[in-house]
C-alpha cells in the first residue's frame, strides 16, 4: 500500500514545507517594519504583506530544493535527526518536491520584480543574491551548505540581507541602523544551523559532509554556537549604548535563561551522544522567535510610549 494513501495532498505539502520554521523568515521583515516605525521613516505599508509572502516563499523554496538534492545525494536517511524524511519514507516523489521548490522560487521572483519596479535596481541586486543563496544552499556546483560556509552565509542571508532588503522595500532607502539592528537576529538564525550541525557532526562525517561544525571540530563548534547566541545579547547592549535602540530593548534579556540553558547543553554535549542535543536546533529556533518578538515590541514601544 502506498504510504501516502492515508494522507491528503494538503497535509503532505504542509509536512514538506515545515511552516513551524517560518518564524526565521517572518521575523526579519517584521523587524524592518518596526524599525521604520521607530525611526519615523515614511513607508509604503501596503508592501509589507507582499514582503512577508516573498520572504516565506524563498524560505520554502530553499527548504524544498535542499530536501530534493539531499535525497538525491543519499544524505537523508532514517537516522537523520534534522530531516523531515518525507522522501526517504516515500510519502512524496522527488520530482514533486523539486517542482514545488522551483514554483516557490518563481513566485518569489515575480513578487521581487514588482518591488524592483517600485523601488529600483537595488532590490534587483538584493533579490538576485537572495535567490542564488537559496538555490545554491545545497545545489551543485556550489552547495555551500556542505562546504563549511552554511553558518556565515545563513547569518548574512537571513539576517542583514533580509532586514536591509525589507527596510528598503518598505521605505525606499538604506540606513546603517537597519544593518546594525539585524545583527542579533543574524546571530541567532546562524545559531539554529550551528546547533543542527553540532548535533550531526558524526553523521555528516560518515557521509563526507563538510559543514561549518565539521570543519571546526566538536570542541570549537560548541564554542561557535555559544559565541553566536551570546553575541546577540552583546549586539543589543552595544546598540543600546550607541542609542540606536530604545531602553525597551532590554526586554530581549528576558530570554537569557533560555539562551543560557541552550549554551550549557551545547557546551556539555559529546560527539558520541548526539541524542542529548537532538532538540537543540528547535530550542534555538524558539529563542530566535522569542528574542525577535521582544526586539520588535521594544522598537514599537520606543516609538509610541
Amino acid at each position: 500500500m502506498n504510504p501516502a494513501a492515508s494522507r491528503s495532498a494538503f497535509s503532505l505539502w504542509l509536512w514538506a514545507v515545515r511552516p513551524f520554521a517560518y518564524s526565521t523568515s517572518i521575523t526579519p521583515v517584521c523587524l524592518a517594519a518596526a524599525l521604520a516605525v521607530y525611526l519615523g521613516v515614511s513607508a509604503q505599508w501596503l508592501l509589507l504583506a507582499p514582503a512577508l509572502l516573498a520572504s516565506v516563499s524563498i524560505h520554502t523554496a530553499t527548504n524544498l530544493v535542499s530536501d530534493y538534492f539531499d535525497f538525491l545525494k543519499g544524505l537523508d536517511t532514517d537516522e537523520s535527526f534534522g530531516s523531515e524524511r518525507i522522501l526517504v519514507k516515500g510519502f512524496m516523489k522527488p520530482r514533486q518536491i523539486l517542482l514545488g521548490g522551483l514554483f516557490c522560487f518563481a513566485f518569489t521572483a515575480a513578487v521581487g520584480l514588482v518591488f524592483v519596479w517600485i523601488r529600483g535596481w537595488p532590490i534587483l541586486v538584493i533579490g538576485l543574491i537572495g535567490m542564488a543563496g537559496g538555490f545554491f544552499y545545497s545545489c551543485d556546483p556550489i552547495s555551500y551548505k556542505y562546504r563549511g560556509l552554511g553558518d556565515p552565509l545563513v547569518f548574512c542571508l537571513m539576517g542583514p540581507l533580509m532586514v536591509v532588503g525589507s527596510f528598503f522595500v518598505l521605505t525606499g532607502s538604506y540606513m546603517h541602523s537597519a544593518l546594525l539592528v539585524s545583527l542579533p537576529i543574524g546571530c541567532l538564525v546562524a545559531a539554529i544551523l550551528s546547533a543542527n550541525n553540532l548535533r550531526d557532526i558524526a553523521h555528516d562525517s560518515r557521509l563526507g559532509i563538510k559543514t561549518t561544525a565539521g570543519l571546526l571540530g566538536h570542541r570549537r563548534a560548541r564554542q561557535e554556537y555559544a559565541a553566536l547566541v551570546l553575541s546577540a545579547y552583546g549586539f543589543v547592549a552595544a546598540l543600546l549604548l550607541m542609542r540606536m535602540l530604545p531602553l525597551w530593548s532590554l526586554l530581549t534579556f528576558l530570554t537569557a535563561p533560555l539562551a543560557i540553558a541552550n549554551v550549557r547543553s551545547a557546551l556539555a554535549s559529546a560527539p558520541e551522544k548526539p541524542q542529548a542535543i537532538a532538540a537543540l536546533d528547535l530550542r534555538t529556533a524558539a529563542l530566535h522567535l522569542t528574542f525577535g518578538l521582544l526586539l520588535i515590541v521594544s522598537l514599537l514601544l520606543g516609538a509610541f510610549v
